[in-house]
């Protein structure tokens, strides 16, 4: 068969740093988020791409693949069926043109071309396309919560901020579609920061973090401007700057939206107090804990909120908060305590936050000097967050590191390391 070599392929691999085998692991892992099976992609799979044996994949197979690329199908050199690459193609627009550059700190340059004048009736730009670009919105926050820190998440949220920005000039709009565009972009570029945040990206993430800014301040929603700033707060503390945690966050406590709705005060308290926990002020964050625990149960739960809140933030992430908290304190006991009630009251959905919290779990119960319990805490996270989402296998490198320390050729140390070997293993 005389077969071309998919070569934008190849560049973009080469680009994003992905060999054939890291990038077939990561379409099944976004085959199994779409489909709920795992998939049986391997390194072959994707050399038969790269060669031009296989030009368009299955649905599920090309859908998986522009979740992790943040690009079409056929931007990646795919070709549908019942075309050549010898046979013109629809113009395609040109990738570049969907970036947008920040001038003068909001003014974004126009990305895609006008109807000629006179050729059509210019495209009316309206609620239905706000409501479809949320449900993309509601989409990527799910994905979050599933996978976490993932470098595709990243990239399709980022993708999506420029297909909200692409419609300010593919027609007319009312002011409020318009504002409500901007809020939209924003929206996708604060979840590009968070998966670049959790994935310990901290470069794209300021990155991500200056045009979110920008485009909420176009705008003007407050409840996504707070959502940013208060991101920047937990960048920085995770990056241990905790002078600029505090200002970050204390932007987004300042917003009329924390006065208005409990919840949003609530929300800025608990990161209020893990900051403090980081800068080892125990009782800033006794403090700041106890006010947002008032702050959450003054607030009215049939109040709307968006649905990036509505997601994740409830006692659960509140004690997770607490946790993170009393554990850079030193506090174990307290810590093991928050650990216990997070996990008892945590959503389903919640796969990211549930291996972080049994993680953060098994370091609080070694360091009160529990080995076989810690070690059997730390064996129920499952093996993909282990080896793929970046702070929990961190953590757990750090909390294998510790038991051995503590107690090296113990029979935990032992379980442990039996674990690591096996289960991380078949798991990469």
């Amino acid at each position: 068969m005389n077969t071309t070599r998919n070569e934008a392929l190849e560049a973009w691999m080469g680009e994003h740093g992905y060999s054939s085998n890291s990038l077939a692991e990561a379409v099944n892992r976004a085959l199994e988020g779409l489909t709920g099976r795992p998939g049986g992609l391997d390194g072959s799979s994707v050399r038969d791409w790269k060669a031009g044996r296989v030009r368009w994949p299955k649905s599920a197979t090309r859908k998986a693949l522009e979740d992790v690329t943040g690009l079409p199908a056929t931007a990646l050199g795919f070709v549908p069926r019942g075309r050549t690459p010898s046979t013109p193609a629809a113009p395609q627009e040109d990738p570049d043109m969907k970036r947008r550059t920040l001038v003068g700190g909001i003014a974004f340059a126009a990305a895609a071309a006008a109807a000629a004048p006179g050729t059509a009736a210019p495209r009316r730009i309206g609620m239905s396309d706000i409501d479809r670009l949320q449900q993309r919105f509601a989409e990527i926050i799910a994905s979050d919560h599933r996978h976490g820190g993932q470098l595709g998440i990243e990239q399709r949220a980022a993708a999506l901020a420029d297909e909200a920005l692409n419609l300010q000039n593919a027609g007319s709009a009312t002011q409020r579609v318009r504002s409500n565009l901007y809020a939209c972009a924003a929206s996708f570029r604060s979840s590009a920061m968070w998966a670049a945040i959790d994935g310990r990206r901290y470069a794209d993430a300021k990155t991500h973090m200056r045009e979110a800014q920008a485009l909420a301040e176009m705008s003007g929603d407050h409840a996504i401007k707070f959502r940013i700033w208060s991101h920047a707060g937990a960048m920085y503390r995770h990056m241990g700057r905790p002078a600029d945690a505090f200002a970050a966050n204390d932007v987004a406590r300042n917003l009329h939206i924390t006065r208005r709705d409990p919840m949003f005060a609530s929300l800025g308290l608990a990161r209020q107090a893990a900051i403090h926990g980081a800068a080892q002020d125990r009782t800033g964050t006794r403090r700041a804990f106890d006010q947002a625990q008032e702050a959450m149960q003054r607030a009215d739960p049939n109040d709307y909120r968006p649905v990036w809140l509505l997601a994740f933030y409830d006692q659960a992430e509140l004690d997770a908060l607490a946790l993170s908290a009393n554990l850079a304190l030193g506090d174990y006991p307290t810590a093991e305590l928050h650990a216990h009630r997070c996990l008892s009251v945590l959503r389903p959905h919640m796969r990211r936050s549930r291996a972080l919290t049994t993680t953060r779990l098994a370091h609080a119960q070694l360091a009160q000097g529990d080995l076989e319990t810690a070690t059997a805490t730390a064996i129920k996270v499952p093996a993909d967050a282990a080896t793929q989402h970046s702070r929990v296998s961190r953590m757990l490198q750090e909390f294998g590191a510790a038991l051995r320390a503590k107690a090296p050729g113990s029979p935990a140390a032992q379980t442990w390391s039996k674990h690591t070997r096996d289960a991380w293993r078949a798991a990469l």
